[in-house]
Formats: C-alpha cells, sequence, structure tokens
C-alpha cells in the first residue's frame, strides 16, 4: 500500500535529541527550542516566535492575546479544520463562516466586507495547502475596520504572497508541526507574534500565565501567577526533532516540490476529460507543495476514485467538511448557504504526497487514475 503521508525523518533527529537529553533540560523553553525560535525569526523575517504542542495551542494563545469575549464575532472559512473555530468558540466567541472561493478553497475575500459588523473583532485567514489567501483584500478590510488579523498558516510553511511569506501578515499567525507537515515533529506547532506590544504577555500566557520566562533569563527575582494561560510550550524533545527537520527545510521543499509537478504535468492532460479539475495556484502565490489534490465532478465519482486507488493498493483521502454544517455548530448557524464550501467538502480529493514518494509510484498512481477515467467513468458515462 502506497500510503498518503509517511513522516520523513532526516537522520539528524535522534542525535539531538541525545544531545537536548544529555544538557539536562528535556523541558519546555531548552536550548533546541530556541533555536526554532531564532531560524524562524531570521529566516522569514518573523516577530517573537513561540513554539506549541500543537497549532490548536497556536490558535488558543490567539484568542486569548486578542481578547476575545462572549459576543464577539470572528470571520473564517468553513471549508477549515476544526481547530481554526474552536480556539475562539472557547472564548465565547460567534463564527461567521465565509463561503470559499470559485477556482480554490481559500475563503472568498469578496464575501468579507458585506459580514463585517460593530462586533466583528478579528479575521481569521486560512492558507489552505500552503496557498497564499488574497492578503491585499483582506489586510486591506483589517485597516479599514481595526480589526484583529490572524493567520491560520497551518500547512503554509515556506510558502509566499508577492514575495513576502506567509505568517508575517496577521497580527498573529500559527503553524503547524504534526506528522502530515512539510516540517514535522509527530504533535506541534508554533505562534508568530508580529505585533510587538502582544509580546510579553504572550509569553505569560505560554507558560501557564506565569512571568517564569522573564525570571529565567534574570530579568525579576521569582516568577508568579500574573494572568491566564496553560502549558502551552512543548518538551525540548520535540524542539530537537524539530530542528533536525528545520536543518533540512530547503530539501524537503525541493523534493516535494518535484513530485507537486510530476503529478501536475501527468494529470495535467486528464483534466481535459472533466472528470476532474487541478489545483489553481493564483499569480499572487508560491506553492510549497504540502497537497496534491483533485475536485471531482461530483461526490459520487470522488468515493469511486478514493476506492478504486484503495483496490490498487493507493491510499487517498478526502479533506475538511463545512463547519457551518457540522454536528456541532449546524443549530448555531444562521447564515445562507456555503455552496462552494460544500462543494469543495464534497469533492476534493487528496492524493499520495511525502518526501520518500519516488517519480516512479507518482507514475503509477497517475496511471491507475487514467485507468479508473476510462474504464470506469467514461464507460459509465
Amino acid at each position: 500500500m502506497l500510503p498518503f503521508n509517511k513522516p520523513y525523518l532526516t537522520g539528524k533527529e535522534t542525535d539531538y535529541i541525545k544531545q537536548a537529553v544529555a544538557s539536562g533540560h528535556i523541558s519546555g523553553n531548552g536550548e533546541f527550542t530556541k533555536k526554532c525560535h531564532h531560524f524562524f525569526e531570521n529566516k522569514y523575517n518573523f516577530g517573537k516566535c513561540l513554539l506549541t504542542t500543537s497549532c490548536t495551542d497556536a490558535l488558543e494563545m490567539a484568542a486569548m492575546l486578542i481578547d476575545i469575549k462572549p459576543g464577539d464575532e470572528v470571520i473564517m472559512p468553513s471549508f477549515t479544520y476544526v481547530s481554526t473555530a474552536l480556539a475562539f468558540i472557547r472564548q465565547g466567541a460567534r463564527i461567521v463562516f465565509i463561503d470559499s472561493r470559485q477556482d480554490n478553497p481559500n475563503i472568498d475575500e469578496s464575501q468579507i466586507e458585506k459580514n463585517i459588523t460593530p462586533r466583528t473583532k478579528a479575521i481569521i485567514c486560512v492558507h489552505y495547502g500552503g496557498v497564499a489567501c488574497n492578503m491585499d483584500v483582506i489586510s486591506g478590510l483589517v485597516k479599514k475596520y481595526k480589526l484583529w488579523l490572524i493567520e491560520d498558516a497551518a500547512n503554509a510553511i515556506h510558502s509566499f504572497y508577492k514575495g513576502k511569506p506567509l505568517g508575517s501578515f496577521g497580527h498573529l499567525a500559527c503553524f503547524s508541526f504534526h506528522e502530515t507537515k512539510n516540517i514535522q515533529c509527530g504533535e506541534g506547532g508554533m505562534l508568530v507574534i508580529n505585533h510587538k506590544p502582544f509580546e510579553k504577555r504572550a509569553e505569560i500566557i505560554w507558560e501557564k500565565g506565569t512571568n517564569r520566562a522573564a525570571f529565567w533569563r534574570g530579568e525579576i527575582d521569582k516568577y508568579s501567577w500574573v494572568d491566564t494561560g496553560s502549558s502551552f510550550l512543548p518538551s525540548d524533545i520535540l524542539a530537537a526533532f524539530l530542528f533536525a527537520q528545520l536543518e533540512n527545510i530547503d530539501d524537503i521543499q525541493a523534493k516535494r516540490t518535484k513530485i507537486w509537478q510530476e503529478y501536475y504535468k501527468n494529470l495535467k492532460m486528464l483534466e481535459i476529460r472533466g472528470v476532474f479539475k487541478m489545483p489553481v495556484i493564483p499569480d499572487y502565490a508560491t506553492n510549497n507543495s504540502h497537497i496534491f489534490y483533485l475536485q471531482c465532478m461530483n461526490e459520487q465519482i470522488r468515493s469511486e476514485l478514493i476506492s478504486y486507488l484503495k483496490e490498487h493498493n493507493i491510499y487517498s483521502v478526502f479533506h475538511y467538511q463545512s463547519l457551518h454544517k457540522s454536528p456541532y455548530y449546524k443549530d448555531k448557524y444562521s447564515g445562507g448557504s456555503l455552496s462552494m464550501s460544500d462543494k469543495f467538502a464534497d469533492t476534493l480529493v487528496r492524493l499520495p504526497m511525502y518526501y520518500e514518494l519516488s517519480i516512479t509510484d507518482v507514475g503509477f498512481i497517475c496511471k491507475t487514475i487514467e485507468n479508473f477515467i476510462v474504464n470506469s467513468v467514461l464507460k459509465i458515462n
């Protein structure tokens, strides 16, 4: 079976973990944590970075930092992972879901302004598959209405909008290092604080509401409980693993790009048969090759394709389901139809994508898809 995902190891992960253990500091905020922070701050010119145990935790920190209260409204796409909404729901926010674009699953920026009210506090933009949202439009609305901008950049490491790295636009940005991501440490995440006034409080929230980090830097003689927060920082063992990945980010990205381009080249000619659509990368965005997906004609063909691939030892999956229709939120949702979000939920299929996937494997997958189209779909039609 060709898996959908296979975590890649560079070879240095266990070496660095041993170094972390030998240092005697394996709890949070150790030397490897600092190395990871410095990497992101220097390579991408991000503001202050704080590793977290997940992107979900980073989003929860963001909700605390912008002081979300019951009754506040937060705008975000419906086609996203539950964590995007959950972090703000926990603080009492009302979620205002926006439809996806016609050409890709990102938030339809043209639908945002009409949904802004006096209660709107923030816009959450999700860069689906590492492909940038239209940040000129969204940033303009944030400035016009004096809102907070938070980037859910879970998939968007080493991806850019008009040459500027994703994660550098929002007042806050949240990344994931889950094992399915380009750069991973099993479970992990990061909060980027680009709004300098948030820096001190972010560090306090990160460390259980205490000023412990300032104490360890020698800035105060003892630390105390001074604010709300939680235990958001990961073990330095995870940071050691992550740092080995970061050192190889250029190689990892180059290999994933090669795989993505091979998919695109092999499947482009099949698109003309009208059974599926290929991913669309807007001119303003780069492609970090996080995923390769196809948008099928309908849900039945999507389900049949997934089954057909599985029968031929290829594991493919669908992706997000529209959050406004979820069992938890559907009774709370009072907006209109979000047809594109539902369409992507019903028709999108993700193909295997991981560092060790060979070009031969990609060819086999594409040939199997071609056989499915010729032998199953076209025969029926």
